[in-house]
């Protein structure tokens, strides 16, 4: 019999996780029934979602909700055969029993290229460059577009499709190592936003017409200010707001209807599943590029399940240079 170790959550978190808030447990699995399969995770994703949504879609004990790129270990269904590869969102567990519904089976996939992609350029955080880049940002050749937390598992995509898009790319991050990373990568001009003396004058600097596109990432203060130099009929794809997600007291303005109204902007909040009947072309495009070379892929791999909390509260501080993945 398998028994498969789980993170749950033990106690809905207030303010930033604590390590007390998760707790390790230990289960026996059951027996397949037909068409059912078992699998065994080999790589899990950490992302910044997974702090509001624990709130939203989690009760205290439950599993802590997240995905993975898992192996069939045992198969009674013939879709699935033993030693392939699928993207399941089972959650912060090493085993789990399955139907075969609601998984992604990997396509054909280029030996030189990790199967952990599958959590990060070319997965979730991808699929959201693309898609917030694309079909809410609309970019254009020769829009300067700007990235905040850009040295992160969606950011550094954004910033690199924007490029084979045409675009001039600004991005910011919180450390030097991060930002000679950015220039690494392709970015024209990337700041440390916990250095400079004025995000103002640092945004002027780096693009002094403005910003036709906005990648917003972080939300809060930051990109209150970032509003106030944005171009006329400029376009901001609202894509995640880690500034907030821990915050036991919500923040209260600046306030964006002055600037909104002026600068006339458009500005769109969105969910990557608004275009899921697309996944399978996008996901093509993304490892079409990684291959040629065209998108560079980062990684922040921690060793060991037992270290999932950890890598976790380390994403969420920005500890992590690329996507943060945990190795099994």
């Amino acid at each position: 019999m398998v028994r498969a170790k789980s993170w749950v959550l033990k106690k809905h978190f207030e303010g930033f996780p604590k390590n007390s808030d998760f707790e390790l447990k230990e289960a026996e699995l059951r027996e397949l029934k037909e068409a059912e399969v078992l699998f065994e995770s080999v790589f899990l994703s950490v992302d910044p979602y997974m702090r509001p949504y624990s709130e939203r879609l989690m009760k205290e004990g439950d599993t802590m909700i997240g995905s993975q790129v898992a192996r069939v270990v045992e198969s009674k269904n013939p879709t699935f055969q033993v030693g392939t590869y699928v993207v399941a969102n089972a959650g912060w567990t090493t085993h789990f029993i399955s139907d075969g519904k609601d998984l992604q089976q990997l396509p054909p996939w280029p030996e030189k290229i990790p199967r952990s992609l599958a959590l990060g350029t070319i997965g979730m955080p991808g699929l959201t460059a693309y898609f917030g880049l694309f079909e809410i940002c609309k970019i254009r050749a020769g829009d300067t577009v700007l990235v905040s937390a850009a040295a992160g598992a969606v950011g550094s995509v954004v910033g690199q499709i924007a490029k084979i898009g045409g675009c001039k790319v600004v991005g910011c991050a919180g450390s030097d190592k991060k930002v000679a990373y950015l220039k690494l990568i392709g970015f024209d001009e990337a700041f440390n936003y916990k250095t400079i003396g004025s995000l103002e004058e640092a945004l002027r600097k780096a693009s002094p017409d403005g910003y036709d596109c906005y990648f917003d990432n972080v939300g809060g203060e930051f990109s209150s200010i970032v509003l106030k130099q944005m171009k006329r009929f400029g376009r901001i794809a609202v894509c995640g707001a880690i500034s907030e997600y821990n915050d036991t007291v919500p923040q209260k303005g600046p306030y964006v209807h002055m600037p909104m109204i002026l600068n006339q902007l458009y500005m769109e909040g969105f969910l990557v599943s608004r275009w899921k009947d697309r996944y399978g072309e996008a996901l093509k495009i993304l490892l079409g590029w990684v291959v040629e070379g065209k998108i560079k892929c980062e990684e922040h791999v921690t060793e060991g399940f037992e270290r999932m909390p950890g890598a976790f509260m380390g994403m969420l501080k920005g500890e992590n240079l690329g996507k943060a993945i945990i190795k099994v």
